[in-house]
């Protein structure tokens, strides 16, 4: 049996982590001291106590427990457990723990709605992903969402030192322990996972740094380029960029980087330094899309040099979403159908009927008139007033404004 089954705790008191759910007085806790147990969703990082948890509310409810893995079970394994609920066994109810409920497809989560509704089974159901986009909306209505976070390393200490003791090994440095737990990034398992390999490799039963800290790196970068964590790591990206703050944007490259997602990363930094340094910088996307094309033709690790410096040239520099807000405005118009006919004088090739009294294109060629400007209409009557840019409050974006105010005479 592995170490982290073995040391699992039976009760709240051993329970390491959570305390914004389990803790005296927090809502979960309160769930489960009064014994009756709502159907639940346990949303959070692997190893962070949700299927451990789950045994716990489990015994306090006095209620048979089954399990099921969305990744291996069938529809026959879920007809199984819900002919137990006309046994002896499940008379008074059957509490199923669905683990990675995500893999479920809707029709298996809809063969438990029945059940779930009557009372016959009581679901606590695990996801790594958010469940407002994995789970069956009716399965997610009649059910309370409880999120669980990755645990500090002061809350993974105890555990890890639990493990070493079952482990039979005495006398383990703090330094070891704090390399583990900082190591293996608020996963208990994983931890769990290091303190045994440690324990099989360990000579004359001493464990020095070097092997703790060989045995638990890189454990701790949570990635799943299809999962939440991909898409957290670039907003966080994205918006330490925005927010000019170079530190912080730099951790997070070196998050996509260490996990390999190189591509991820150089897609990100150009679609930065268009919607959000902008005009106010413009050649800010020619400079990140060299960087770019430079990490590519290099690769990693050395590519890591080049995506550095367009961070920080992206996070030092002024911002701008003028041009962003200014497409997506008009987007929102065409998507809307306000549209409308060319101006006349606009069209390529234009015929006039006989109708028509005011024969010919009637096209003012700029470059005819002082400072290559003359006022015409160029959009279609139905918008023909409407504005879809406003300057940007930064140096090269003044200027233009400047320059656009004395060629019209204070117009926009």
């Amino acid at each position: 049996m592995p170490l982290a089954e073995k040391i699992r705790p039976k009760s709240l008191c051993g329970f390491v982590g959570q305390a914004h759910l389990v803790g005296e007085g927090k809502i979960l806790r309160r769930i489960i001291d009064g014994g009756k147990i709502p159907n639940l969703i346990f949303y959070g990082p692997s190893g962070t106590g949700k299927t451990t948890l789950a045994s716990i509310i489990a015994e306090s409810a006095d209620l048979p427990l089954r399990k099921l893995n969305g990744t291996s079970a069938s529809t026959a394994d879920i007809k199984q457990i819900i002919a137990e609920t006309d046994t002896l066994i499940g008379r008074g109810g059957i509490l199923l723990y669905l683990d990675e409920i995500q893999y479920f497809n809707k029709k298996q989560q809809q063969s438990l709605l029945e059940f779930i509704e009557n009372g016959d089974i009581t679901l606590i159901a695990s996801t790594t992903e958010n469940p407002y986009f994995y789970v069956y909306g009716a399965i997610l209505s009649r059910s309370t969402v409880f999120e669980f976070k990755s645990l500090t390393p002061e809350e993974v200490k105890p555990a890890i030192r639990r493990g070493f003791e079952l482990s039979g090994i005495e006398n383990v440095s703090d330094e070891v322990v704090r390399i583990i737990a900082q190591g293996t990034g608020g996963d208990v398992r994983k931890a769990l996972n290091a303190v045994e390999l440690c324990a099989l490799t360990c000579e004359n039963g001493e464990i020095t740094a070097e092997t703790a800290i060989e045995l638990s790196q890189k454990t701790a970068v949570k990635y799943d380029r299809d999962g939440d964590a991909h898409y957290d790591i670039l907003s966080a990206f994205q918006k330490s960029i925005r927010g000019s703050d170079e530190n912080a944007a730099l951790h997070y490259l070196a998050r996509l980087l260490s996990a390999g997602d190189l591509p991820s990363a150089c897609r990100r930094l150009l679609v930065t330094a268009c919607e959000d340094i902008g005009l106010a910088f413009p050649n800010a996307i020619a400079i990140v899309k060299a960087c770019v094309d430079a990490a590519l033709q290099l690769g990693l690790p050395e590519a890591r040099i080049p995506l550095a410096e367009a961070v920080v040239l992206l996070c030092t520099s002024p911002k701008s979403n003028s041009a962003y807000l200014a497409i997506d405005k008009a987007l929102a118009d065409v998507e809307a159908g306000l549209s409308g006919d060319f101006p006349r004088h606009l069209q390529n090739k234009h015929f006039d009927g006989a109708e028509v009294k005011n024969k010919g294109q009637h096209y003012l060629y700029p470059h005819d008139y002082l400072e290559h400007y003359v006022k015409q209409q160029y959009l279609p009557d139905e918008i023909k007033d409407k504005i879809y840019y406003e300057f940007g409050d930064n140096k090269l974006e003044r200027a233009a404004r400047e320059y656009r105010e004395r060629i019209k005479g204070g117009g926009k």
